[in-house]
Formats: C-alpha cells, sequence, structure tokens
C-alpha cells in the first residue's frame, strides 16, 4: 500500500490510505455513493478501499462497488490496531527472558576464557558494546554503572535511553556514577531526568575512577587495556564482590545527580578541592582535565578564577601564594584521599566503550 505522509492533506485517513484510493472514494460519493470497480486505474485504489472496508460490492451488480460509512469503519480499525499494539507490547516485554537461554548460548561461542577462572575478553569497541547491550538488556535485577568521562554523545543517549526505560519498568535496579562534568551537559541532563523519573540513582562523583558495569551482581566487565580497546568479562564471584564492593564504595562518596540545571554548590567545591589539590602535587592541566573528566577549556576558566581570587598574574605567581596561604577548601584531614601523580597518569583514552 503506498500510504501518504501525515502532512498532506486528505482528512481522517491521512497515513492509512493512498492519494489514489482517496480520490477514488471522493469520487463515489460525488457519484451518489457508487463507483464502477473496473476501468483505468480502479483496479488497485479499489481493492485497497475493499480491503478496509470502505467500499461494498453491490449485491445485484458485482462490478459496482457502493461506500460505507468511514466513521464506522474509523472505530473498528481503531479497536484492531489498538489489540494488535497491545499485542507487540506484551511481546516487546517477553522477549528478554524468552530468549535467554539463546542469549547464554551465543555468549559462550567464540569467546576465549582463561585457564582456571571466569573471565572472557572482547577486542574492540564495536564487540565490547555488543557484548555490554546483550548483558544489560537481559539483566533481570540490577544493573551497576560507573561511567568516566564528561558528556556523552547524543547519539548514544538517544540509543540507550529508551532501553533503560524499559529495563525500570521490568522492575531492574539501575544505578550510575559520573563524574561531575557530566552535570553540564544537556543531552546528559535529559537522560538523567527521564530514567531518574522512572526510578534510577544517578549520581556524581568529583575523583577519577575506572569504568566498570556490573549485571544482577553475577557478571562485570571491566577495561582490561588503558585505552579501553580491550574489555574483560568477569563471571567469577569472588571478583565480582570485590567489583561489587568498590562500586558502593564510589556510591557512598558520590552526590545525588537527579539531572536538574543548576549544579549544586557542594558540587563544584569539591570540584575545585581536587584541581586545586592537583595543582599543588604538580599535575599537568591535560591530566588533571582528563582524570576529572572536564574539558581543558573548563579547566583554564577555574584557573582564572583561581588567579582572580589570588590577585595573581601568571601560573608561577599563583602557584607561590597557594603555597604560601592554601585553599580554605582544602583541609588537612581531609587529603588522605588524594589522588597519586602515578595514578592521574594512567588517565582515560580517547575512545570509549558506552554502557
Amino acid at each position: 500500500m503506498n500510504a501518504t505522509s501525515g502532512t498532506e492533506p486528505g482528512g481522517a485517513f491521512t497515513g492509512i490510505l493512498s492519494e489514489e484510493a482517496r480520490a477514488l472514494y471522493l469520487r463515489a460519493v460525488a457519484n451518489g455513493g457508487r463507483t464502477a470497480s473496473t476501468g483505468p486505474g480502479v483496479a488497485r485504489p479499489c481493492a485497497e478501499l475493499l480491503e478496509l472496508g470502505l467500499l461494498i460490492p453491490d449485491v445485484d451488480d458485482p462490478s459496482t462497488m457502493t461506500v460505507a460509512d468511514p466513521s464506522r469503519i474509523a472505530g473498528r480499525l481503531a479497536g484492531q490496531w489498538q489489540e494488535q499494539a497491545l499485542s507487540l507490547l506484551m511481546k516487546s516485554s517477553s522477549a528478554p527472558k524468552a530468549l535467554q537461554d539463546l542469549s547464554h548460548a551465543y555468549g559462550s561461542m567464540n569467546h576465549r576464557t582463561e585457564p582456571g577462572g571466569l573471565i572472557e575478553y572482547a577486542l574492540g569497541v564495536p564487540e565490547i558494546n555488543q557484548q555490554i547491550e546483550s548483558l544489560v538488556e537481559g539483566a533481570e535485577k540490577e544493573v551497576l554503572t560507573a561511567q568516566p568521562g564528561g558528556s556523552r554523545p547524543l547519539a548514544i543517549i538517544q540509543r540507550i535511553v529508551e532501553r533503560d526505560v524499559l529495563l525500570l519498568r521490568r522492575g531492574v535496579q539501575r544505578r550510575t556514577i559520573y563524574q561531575p562534568s557530566a552535570r553540564y551537559s544537556a543531552p546528559t541532563r535529559q537522560y538523567v531526568e527521564r530514567i531518574t523519573e522512572h526510578g534510577a540513582e544517578v549520581r556524581t562523583l568529583a575523583e577519577p575512577f575506572k569504568r566498570l558495569i556490573i549485571v544482577d551482581r553475577e557478571v562485570a566487565v571491566i577495561p582490561a587495556q588503558d585505552d579501553n580497546a580491550k574489555a574483560a568479562v568477569v563471571r567469577d564471584p569472588a571478583v565480582v564482590s570485590y567489583l561489587i564492593d568498590s562500586f558502593e564504595g564510589l556510591w557512598i562518596r558520590s552526590i545525588a545527580f537527579p539531572g536538574a540545571t543548576e549544579v549544586p554548590q557542594e558540587v563544584i567545591s569539591r570540584l575545585r578541592t581536587k584541581i586545586l589539590r592537583m595543582m599543588i602535587q604538580g599535575v599537568g592541566h591535560r591530566v588533571i582535565a582528563r582524570s576529572l573528566g572536564i574539558s581543558e577549556r573548563t579547566l583554564a576558566r577555574h584557573i582564572a578564577e583561581f588567579r582572580e581570587e589570588y590577585e595573581s598574574e601568571t601560573l608561577f605567581q599563583l602557584g607561590w601564594r597557594m603555597a604560601h596561604h592554601p585553599p580554605h577548601l582544602i583541609a588537612a584531614d581531609d587529603m588522605s584521599d588524594d589522588v597519586s601523580l602515578q595514578e592521574l597518569e594512567g588517565g582515560g583514552p580517547a575512545h570509549q566503550p558506552q554502557s
């Protein structure tokens, strides 16, 4: 059927009928409600109208058709399509569970397992993402995610938001940790607002952490090398339990992120504290930005504010004045969670899989 677009004129059946079928019906109405079923260009639109019930064969003259009431037809079609939509919705909800055994069989195919352990490796971002998608979509109880870095690409957000909403509607719990820079990304905020409306919990943490995905407390996905081109899919209960404890430690130290546009002052203060500490340790600007998941432009803006606060014309002058008058943000009893330069230098890659 050559259906027309919803922007074209033609009444209630726009998008259901082709223009030829609509024109044939209108000609029949103008002809007193009757039309011939044969003739040049009539067969196809006539068959279309017959299928919907808008034309009915004349009992006395089979070569002639009479028109039916569109309002009555519309009610019947609406009822049929609503039933079909409900049936499709029920199928979509049951699909993950119905195909779970097939998914497990697929997951065991052609994956390398470390001798003596339950660790498989996925190579390359496409394969890693496919593994993650399969695991997350098959979740039955809970998905935990630690997602470092700043804003997430709009294409990724659009792809995962509906998936996560369906998970939440199925009763799967969802907890995610971002870095504070995610609060400045409009697409990420919109994604967070959408999933928190359905019961997800999202927080941000102003310190470096590794990417981590845990599904149903049974399987975890972690980077297997610094450039994230290789991932380890871990099913060993002891290792997964350790990773869950690591996630919970990050969660306790993080701050709630409901997706609101305004960034809480507490988040800003913690981020500025981390920047100041790393500057005092002598960490380079690029490493600071990468480890905190912010752009170098954002870091430069914070440093400019520090220079204004300390009335410093140069970075050397800023460092000298900070050394003699430590910033009030840095409390002596809160230095225990400082990050070493060696740890920061192993920072994040440019291309990263997305959960």
